[in-house]
């Protein structure tokens, strides 16, 4: 009985939410609560660490590390440990590119031909495209947000499967539609890099990471990491290790710290490093999100679920509408990784978490709700299945009269 109170609650929240009325200013969850809040989620999720910094007025106001970077070696999970950064990468890379626009080097909305001193598939990495003058049309706007056409990597077919041979093809007219892609991202590292002549890497690192003290953050591998490191575990409990990634990749080849990450979404949250009009830009909605979730992005299903919300793209950052205000958000994940930070901008509130296990996925909705409030987090879009309703993997079990998240039908 209790279960299904839970259940019913869980469904109501989802649809409830986005009709509500503005809540009051959110506030830092009292530290003992949350402390003792993360730690039974770990517990009862069975998730080997956690890092979490929570961010208030664009300052770090609470900063702690829970459970272990390593189980086999009862290594405990610090704050300056090394964990990989997945996907939290694109956000930093989307800081950097406005950097750009706001010095005049790159235009959002001009073709990326116009910066390569020859057509993008004269070069090998993406001979693959030739005979398909599409990749003219690609701007870096479109490259940011998700709507360049691209898969999210070449080695993934339509149907999610694996395919180590796969080649680069455009799924969808460019600018037409959202779907998560990895592979465009790299290549507007790409045309940057061949174009403007600049390298990512010293870019990041002077530009951000100097910048903002990020002192155990690199784009690629570094021996002094090794002393204090995180291992990532499946979902049952098995150690995948931590790989030493010797290429830089804008989509996500980062390893950072719980401190350094959060010096650097601080920065971003006061306002620092771009001016007005360009933070305004990379925040802004781009393109509305209709696709049932957010993997595999080839789906064809649509939904009306996250209207609501207007759940949406903006640049590097996903972003919704919520009763407590606009939210921007972004996920970054691995096989033994889980990372998730979230703000609302209005209110210069907001937190990130880093986890090094896949079971964290299932806690990411309730530690939201615990720090932002309510927001209608579209967490069944994220597939942030709740831990312990793992049911709700299945669409059936949701009813139609409780979308994953907008007014109720």
């Amino acid at each position: 009985m209790l279960r299904l109170l839970s259940l019913a609650l869980l469904l109501a929240s989802l649809c409830a939410c986005a009709a509500t009325a503005p809540r009051p200013t959110p506030k830092v969850p009292d530290a003992a609560r949350l402390d003792a809040e993360v730690e039974r989620l770990l517990r009862e999720a069975q998730v080997p660490g956690l890092a979490l910094a929570v961010i208030a007025d664009g300052r770090i106001v609470h900063l702690k590390a829970y459970g272990q970077r390593d189980r086999e070696q009862s290594l405990p999970l610090q704050t300056d440990t090394v964990m990989y950064g997945a996907s939290l990468t694109k956000a930093l890379f989307a800081y950097l590119v406005l950097q750009l626009v706001d010095e005049g080097k790159l235009d959002l909305d001009r073709s990326i031909a116009d910066y390569l001193p020859k057509p993008l598939p004269d070069y090998e990495k993406y001979a693959e495209l030739a005979g398909d003058e599409r990749w003219r049309k690609l701007t870096p706007r479109m490259l940011l947000s998700h709507t360049g056409g691209f898969p999210n990597f070449r080695f993934f077919t339509a149907d999610n499967r694996y395919d180590k041979d796969g080649k680069l093809t455009f799924w969808f007219e460019p600018g037409t539609r959202y779907a998560y892609s990895g592979e465009g991202i790299n290549l507007l590292q790409f045309v940057i890099e061949n174009g403007l002549g600049l390298d990512l890497a010293q870019l990041l690192q002077q530009r951000v990471y100097d910048r903002y003290g990020m002192h155990r953050s690199s784009m690629t591998w570094r021996d002094d990491f090794a002393g204090n490191l995180a291992i990532g575990y499946d979902a049952a409990g098995k150690p995948l290790g931590h790989r030493q990634r010797r290429g830089v990749r804008a989509a996500g080849s980062m390893d950072t710290t719980i401190a350094d990450y959060a010096a650097f979404l601080a920065a971003l949250m006061r306002g620092e490093g771009l001016s007005p009009a360009a933070r305004r830009e990379l925040l802004a909605a781009q393109v509305r999100i209709h696709s049932k979730r957010q993997f595999p992005t080839a789906a064809p299903e649509t939904t009306t679920d996250n209207d609501g919300i207007q759940l949406s793209y903006a640049l590097g950052w996903g972003r919704y509408e919520s009763p407590q205000g606009t939210v921007n958000f972004k996920e970054g994940s691995d096989d033994g990784w889980n990372n998730y930070a979230a703000f609302i901008d209005a209110r210069k509130f907001g937190f990130v978490v880093m986890s090094n296990s896949d079971n964290a996925r299932g806690i990411f909705k309730y530690l939201n709700d615990l720090i932002l409030g309510e927001t209608c987090m579209p967490w069944y879009w994220e597939t942030y299945i709740p831990y312990d309703h793992p049911e709700l993997k299945q669409p059936e079990a949701l009813a139609q009269s409780h979308p994953p998240c907008g007014p109720v039908r």
